[in-house]
């Protein structure tokens, strides 16, 4: 997209929000880079130049816009709709990889050598892997020194530095101010400041337009007790982090969602936000989404009747796994009720002042050794389920960001008790996959019959390869035709 000068700058003109995250303006005569949407008076073509990634106008010695904050843009779709290295290696580095183990960490996920890593990513995004986590290490500043009342110190090594000048030099490069001026500008005239309770408050950006009902109806209509609930407004759950733990709040508004973390340990909140992201699908692009759904006449009412629909995600893929398997051929009441049994005779429990979470769900590691006989399931639903836990368990099952979607479908289709609709509702919410498809899921069957769509398996994976790459959002646009509520936004 960066490399196609003439629609970048249409983009830029119109300031087409769609675009923000998927390519950035650099101005050469004030040497400030913008999202496509900035508000201000678009400078002279000739004066643009145009960029894949923050990172890399970082890179070229430009600094953020004060107005816009192209910092904080939504990332791009492109990273969740590709399956290659380089959108693994992205999807790694927003996790925190890079600052916790390293490149060579990074190139051991991928299975790739440090320097391939290095050439792939410049050639593509204009940035090296340790610009890109340098670039996401001074968002993860900026929100601790704008939101938090932590000494500036700390929030240097909670962001990922390795020292404090590295901190302030990071800072004052990509921001134009220092993180003190920073910090009193988020004050504002009156000195107000973040309270002391702990908790991060922060906005994450989307594309719109966003359909909240399916998404946090699904999230709320099957929430684990103790583990997730909807509680004044906003979904809450407990999240099990790298350095500890944490609860986050998340709340649908208008041009944003409203997020509140609380963390054992501020170093996680890169990847507690990454993981909401994930969790919510906020990086997806609705209109490319909704653009292609819409070709098929038959779909083109559903989502004009609500479009921006979003396939709910996970927060940890192997718990995911873990509640696919629980949830076979039960429903949604049955599978919360086995999952809620897990969950406090074997998650660890945690403190929450502001609420009823509990527990976080229990790892693999302390699944793999439960007496099967304690499992009020049937005999063959129990061997399916310790099977896949002792799978995750020693990482013979990985199923993480960086990993092989269509490895990850064979490996799972190779467990006992594992068939089509599992592994690919695991693809679908757990992996991430918009082209996951269940054509023979009994809500995406009744409704291809009510609207005139073929109902048999092989017919609607025939007629849904009109849909590819996003079958997976057809089959929320499917489902949204039923009353159940997983449809409706909780009241």
């Amino acid at each position: 997209m960066h490399t196609d000068t003439e629609r970048c700058v249409r983009a830029v003109r119109s300031k087409d929000a769609r675009f923000d995250g998927v390519f950035f303006t650099a101005v050469r005569t004030t040497r400030i880079y913008c999202r496509p949407s900035c508000p201000v008076v678009p400078p002279k073509p000739e004066n643009m130049e145009f960029h894949p990634s923050a990172a890399s106008c970082q890179r070229a010695g430009f600094r953020a816009c004060k107005r816009c904050r192209p910092d904080t843009s939504p990332g791009s779709p492109q990273w969740n709709v590709r399956a290659d290295a380089v959108a693994r290696a992205m999807r790694l580095i927003q996790d925190g990889v890079v600052d916790r183990e390293g490149v060579p960490g990074l190139a051991r996920r991928l299975g790739w050598s440090t320097r391939q890593i290095e050439r792939q990513l410049l050639a593509e995004l204009g940035a090296g892997p340790l610009a890109l986590a340098r670039a996401q290490r001074a968002q993860t500043a900026r929100v601790l020194i704008e939101t938090t009342p932590l000494p500036l110190g700390e929030i240097a090594f909670a962001a990922g530095f390795s020292s404090v000048r590295a901190f302030n030099e990071t800072v004052r490069e990509v921001f134009a101010l220092t993180p003190g001026e920073l910090r009193a500008r988020a004050a504002g005239p009156a000195g107000h400041r973040a309270p002391a309770s702990g908790a991060i408050t922060l906005r994450l950006p989307f594309r719109a337009p966003l359909e909240p009902s399916n998404l946090f109806g699904h999230l709320v209509a099957t929430a684990v007790p103790g583990v997730e609930e909807w509680r004044d407004g906003a979904y809450r759950r407990t999240l099990n982090l790298p350095y500890g733990h944490g609860t986050v709040a998340l709340a649908p508004r208008a041009d944003h969602i409203a997020c509140r973390l609380s963390l054992t340990d501020p170093r996680d909140l890169t990847r507690a936000i990454s993981r909401c992201r994930r969790l919510l699908d906020l990086d997806a692009d609705p209109v490319a989404v909704d653009e292609r759904l819409r070709a098929d006449p038959l779909l083109a009412p559903l989502v004009d009747a609500a479009p921006g629909r979003r396939v709910p995600g996970s927060v940890d893929p192997a718990e995911f796994a873990v509640r696919a398997v629980l949830g076979q051929q039960v429903s949604t009441a049955a599978a919360r009720t086995h999952a809620a049994r897990l969950v406090a005779a074997h998650g660890t429990p945690v403190d929450d002042p502001e609420g009823g979470l509990t527990h976080l769900f229990p790892e693999p590691a302390a699944l793999a050794a439960l007496d099967p006989e304690t499992l009020a399931l049937p005999r063959s639903r129990r061997a399916t389920l310790l099977t896949l836990v002792r799978a995750l368990a020693d990482g013979s099952l990985p199923l993480g960001p960086a990993d092989d979607r269509e490895e990850a479908r064979a490996r799972l289709l190779a467990l006992p008790g594992f068939g089509p609709w599992t592994t690919e509702i695991i693809a679908m919410r757990a992996l991430g996959d918009p082209d996951a498809f269940l054509p023979g899921d009994l809500g995406v069957r009744r409704a291809a019959e009510g609207l005139g769509l073929p109902a048999t398996p092989a017919a609607l994976t025939a007629r849904a390869a009109h849909w590819r790459p996003w079958r997976a959002y057809a089959v929320q646009y499917l489902w949204a035709t039923d009353s159940h509520p997983i449809n409706h936004l909780p009241s």
